[in-house]
């Protein structure tokens, strides 16, 4: 599920980037200038094209290029709790990069950690891992690093280490105890496959930088699965704000390839700063070495019980009768589902996920408190995003995320409000200004009437299956009426019974607020009126009503509606058709059908045909529909709360409304009493 402009360890590092070991050491170093020439090396084609690639297993791009810096120039500013470092320049500017540098000492800087003035090197510097690195593997990375970049000159800012580790004398002691400077050897009694994965996990990825513990001197516990401590080697580990998860055994070999090569998979999605590992290195991996990788993983002894088999549609119990359920339900099921199984290709599961699962929360409060965005790989280009939940309070929090770890976390710890303040403080979120009071789903427990209320909820939420004699197509009313009404823009439900009765052009009469709920049936789910009188409709008024709040019938409640769309604008359908493909078929179908789940169930609904609403709906009206799409579609787009939604211009949301609201749908056979006494408005379907 679970990616920041800010690059942070990631619980799904493979590759483990340089940047995570500075939560546990201290700098990288600075390369003054040499007056010595470099080794003559061979400037081969094909050694240099092997050496971009080894460089690529490395990922060497992530600490050592800033963010709109040259490639390899240096310069990305990395905190520490020892400091501030920069990385450095390792282009082959001979000024402020590595061009005056031998070979010999480039070798030892990565195998030994000193650099070429002989000063050691903070292990920042990932040189434990990359002294596995075979000879043939270092030679072609200094022959791209030198041969293969174009040389830049960008002078290195010197770190600014607290006392005492602005010393480096003891950096030669700590190198005396725990380095281990020879190459990989491979292990005879396994396969080439497995060696191979072993090699790249342990050497050039690096992976145990994040998610092997580490011991009082700040070294991992283990560099190998071999040896007395082997079984601490991948076994996870906390960097900084993150829980780096124990990658022993944690997936089937297909399933860590297609996380590596995708960012995603069935069981999580990559964020943090595994979006950069993956676009930058995993995905660009050999189909054989992903496999490796996976293979060397999944080898590795584990004590983690089998995946229990969730199925769909299975709803958790107490979804509506807990503070936790509740605010899951209107904060997070939309896109991560009510079954928790997500949406296949977009949104995570949270059944399975091991995020979710894990014994130490705080990658799951991270994502919630800073929001999260997909790896815009070549497979998976389209980038989903959820936004930060730091509006909701701590408590809030608390309860949310402990319904996920009590409903698929098996046996998870719960969290407390105080460890989500503590995220807080430590991540810093930040929090969007908006006007509009987003009703909480969850104070409805705290009510004299709340089963009615919840009733009520529930009716807006999941119509099609509790009404089902007057629901006669795939919508729900919370298919328009977002987070069961509580979505600025989204035609919230906030205040609105303080408008009712009122005069309806349409109706050419005064209504009340249950002929404008039962006209939603009748249009919107091509259905049948409730009775007015009924249990249903008086806990759908009732939900009304508290949503009011201390709205008066003069007031403007912010956010109300879904706006409008200047109607001086001409739709263009053609263009609208291109926008659809790109932007609604995903979660629409390709041809307007909807999206059903694995169990056969309706996820997002159909925007035309049979099953969709009839043209007698606001929604089939080209500028009605615009509006709402401009404002809520697509959702998971971008970092807006609560999901993401909006966020295409005018023309582009009214092309596209134009398109889907001229399709065919059923009709409307009261249609010829609409509008008996005002004019017609130019976009109605008849």
């Amino acid at each position: 599920m679970l990616d920041r402009p800010t690059r942070r360890p990631h619980p799904f590092t493979m590759t483990a980037v340089a940047a995570a070991v500075i939560a546990v050491t201290a700098s990288l170093y600075s390369t003054p200038l040499r007056a010595k020439q470099p080794d003559p090396i061979a400037s081969d084609p094909a050694l240099v094209s092997r050496g971009e690639y080894i460089a690529r297993l490395g990922d060497c791009v992530a600490c050592h290029t800033s963010e709109g810096g040259a490639a390899m120039a240096g310069g990305r500013k990395l905190e520490t709790p020892f400091g501030t470092v920069w990385s450095t320049n390792i282009t082959p500017d001979r000024k402020t990069g590595i061009g005056a540098w031998s070979f010999d000492e480039f070798d030892r800087a990565m195998r030994k950690g000193v650099a070429a003035d002989g000063r050691n090197l903070y292990p920042a510097m990932p040189y434990p891992s990359y002294a596995k690195i075979s000879g043939d593997d270092m030679r072609a990375l200094w022959a791209y690093l030198t041969k293969g970049l174009a040389p830049t000159e960008h002078a290195n800012t010197p770190a600014q280490m607290h006392f005492p580790f602005n010393m480096r004398f003891g950096i030669a002691l700590w190198n005396m105890l725990f380095l281990d400077t020879a190459s990989f050897k491979p292990d005879p009694a396994k396969d080439a496959v497995w060696n191979r994965g072993a090699y790249l996990v342990q050497g050039l990825g690096h992976c145990g930088a994040c998610h092997t513990p580490r011991g009082l001197a700040f070294q991992e516990k283990a560099m190998s699965e071999a040896g007395p401590s082997g079984q601490d080697f991948l076994a996870g580990a906390k960097v900084e704000n993150w829980n780096a998860l124990d990658l022993r055994g944690l997936w089937t070999v297909d399933d860590t390839v297609e996380m590596l090569r995708t960012g995603r998979n069935r069981f999580a999605t990559a964020s943090g700063s595994m979006t950069d590992v993956i676009l930058h290195s995993t995905q660009g991996f050999t189909d054989q070495d992903l496999v490796a990788i996976a293979t060397y993983l999944k080898s590795l002894p584990s004590d983690r019980q089998p995946e229990a088999p969730v199925v769909a549609d299975d709803v958790p119990a107490d979804t509506f009768s807990t503070r936790g359920g509740l605010g899951y339900a209107q904060f997070c099921a939309d896109c991560h589902r009510p079954d928790g199984h997500g949406v296949k290709g977009v949104f995570p599961p949270l059944a399975g996920n091991p995020t979710v699962a894990a014994k130490d929360a705080a990658t799951l409060l991270h994502i919630v408190l800073t929001g999260w965005k997909t790896a815009p790989t070549a497979a998976q280009p389209r980038v989903w995003s959820m936004p930060s939940f730091a509006r909701l309070g701590d408590s809030e929090v608390a309860e949310i995320v402990n319904f996920m770890r009590k409903s698929w976390g098996h046996g998870a710890a719960a969290v407390t409000a105080a460890d989500v303040a503590v995220a807080r403080r430590e991540l810093d979120p930040k929090i969007d200004a908006s006007k509009f009071e987003t009703p909480r789903l969850a104070d409805l427990l705290s009510q004299s009437n709340s089963e009615q209320l919840v009733r009520g909820m529930r009716l807006n939420y999941e119509t099609r299956t509790l009404l089902p004699d007057h629901v006669g197509d795939d919508l729900n009313c919370s298919s328009c009426h977002l987070n069961a009404g509580t979505v600025a823009d989204g035609s919230p439900y906030v205040g609105v019974s303080a408008f009712f009765p009122s005069y309806a052009p349409r109706s050419g009469r005064v209504i009340t607020l249950e002929d404008r709920i039962n006209g939603c049936f009748l249009r919107s789910m091509n259905g049948k009126p409730l009775p007015v009188d009924g249990a249903d409709m008086k806990a759908m008024v009732a939900y009304f009503d508290w949503m009011k709040g201390a709205t008066k019938p003069e007031d403007k409640v912010a956010g109300r509606g879904v706006g409008k769309i200047d109607p001086k604008l001409v739709p263009d359908p053609v263009h609208g058709k291109e926008i659809y493909a790109a932007q609604c078929s995903v979660c629409h179908g390709s041809d307007g059908e909807g999206l059903k789940n694995a169990a056969g169930r309706i996820v997002y609904p159909p925007l035309w045909g049979s099953r969709s609403f009839n043209i007698g709906a606001g929604m089939a009206r080209t500028y009605t529909a615009a509006a709402f799409v401009k404002r809520n579609m697509p959702i998971g787009s971008h970092d807006k709360f609560p999901i993401g939604q909006g966020g295409l211009s005018d023309q582009d949301a009214l092309d596209v409304a134009d398109y889907f609201s001229h399709m065919e749908r059923p009709d409307f056979a009261a249609k010829v009493k609409d509008w008996p006494k005002d004019p017609k408005p130019k976009d109605a379907r008849y």
